[in-house]
């Protein structure tokens, strides 16, 4: 497959093999630095939407491998405004060798992998986030040595960040839990393809509205801001819904003893998580964070190699 659009695309075989990748390159990256593979190539990195760790991590990937990375703000494309993505994908294909798109609109980057004739590597859509899903995989294996039979436990709105750590959580065997408020689910669509790879890895999705019922057994908890891009207009609304499932010390304590906390970043502190959480012992933000370089190091020697 040429393209990384979602993790759910991918077999649990190649999901494994990817982890593994990434922490062989990690390794490597320690040791004296990754081998200039990507010497000459270049990823065009096209951005609808800012950001912190997708664009500073990809461009320092590419650099660790001797390539280069091309910043494409959105003034600059207009994705499907100011040309057609079609025409967008195949001018860029033959300029780069690989395009990496944060997106609004799913359907946007899923065009842009329709046309283009090189990579096509899905930085955030509103639909999915697969590179945070990897990153995530990455830092739980990590410190657990494996995800099958962990408890991994969702806190927070059911949003992309949400969809693409349920399917990874179901291909590689971990029980996934969401706990969210009435009226703020994962997709139906997206809970269906996740249960379809529980049946097959022997894992369960469950689905509550109680955070206390859903961290009880929990290896891992997990939250995201209550308000995600786009949804600025929602925000009032969503500060007086969310405040019951805040990640705090009181819900971090009826986890498991070893739980660690996860978020992906930005945090809106003293909204979805507190300080005392995130700077706190069980908090692994911050090696998370980090593992978005290793994680898409992988994905990029997948896709370019």
């Amino acid at each position: 497959m040429k393209d990384f659009l979602a993790v759910s695309d991918y077999s649990p075989e190649t999901l494994q093999a990817l982890l593994d990748s990434a922490i062989q390159l990690k390794e490597e990256w320690k040791s004296g630095g990754n081998k200039p593979i990507f010497k000459n190539k270049v990823l065009a990195m096209i951005f609808q939407k800012p950001s912190l760790r997708t664009r500073v991590s990809f461009d320092m990937a590419m650099r660790h491998f001797g390539g280069d990375a091309l910043y494409l703000s959105p003034a600059e494309i207009g994705l499907g405004k100011r040309e057609s993505i079609a025409d967008i994908a195949r001018v860029l294909s033959g300029y780069v060798n690989a395009i990496m798109a944060r997106v609004f609109d799913h359907a946007h980057v899923v065009e842009l992998a329709k046309w283009a004739s090189v990579p096509v590597i899905n930085g955030l859509s509103d639909y999915n986030h697969p590179c945070q899903a990897m990153a995530d995989a990455l830092t739980i294996y990590e410190e657990f040595g494996k995800l099958k039979g962990l408890n991994v436990t969702y806190v927070g709105d059911g949003n992309n960040v949400a969809v693409s750590l349920m399917h990874v959580c179901a291909k590689l065997g971990a029980n996934f839990t969401i706990a969210n408020p009435a009226g703020y689910n994962i997709a139906q669509k997206a809970i269906e393809i996740g249960k379809r790879f529980t049946a097959e890895s022997g894992s369960a999705i469950t689905l509550l509205n109680d955070p206390h019922a859903a961290v009880k057994e929990a290896d891992v908890i997990y939250t995201d801001t209550w308000t995600s891009m786009g949804q600025e207009e929602e925000t009032q609304k969503r500060q007086q819904v969310f405040p019951p499932f805040q990640v705090n010390e009181k819900l971090v304590a009826e986890a498991r003893k070893h739980v660690i906390v996860m978020h992906c970043l930005p945090a809106h502190r003293r909204e979805e998580i507190t300080d005392e959480v995130a700077d706190g012992p069980h908090s692994r933000l911050f090696p998370q964070a980090h593992n978005r370089l290793h994680a898409q190091k992988a994905i990029l020697v997948h896709l370019m190699s």
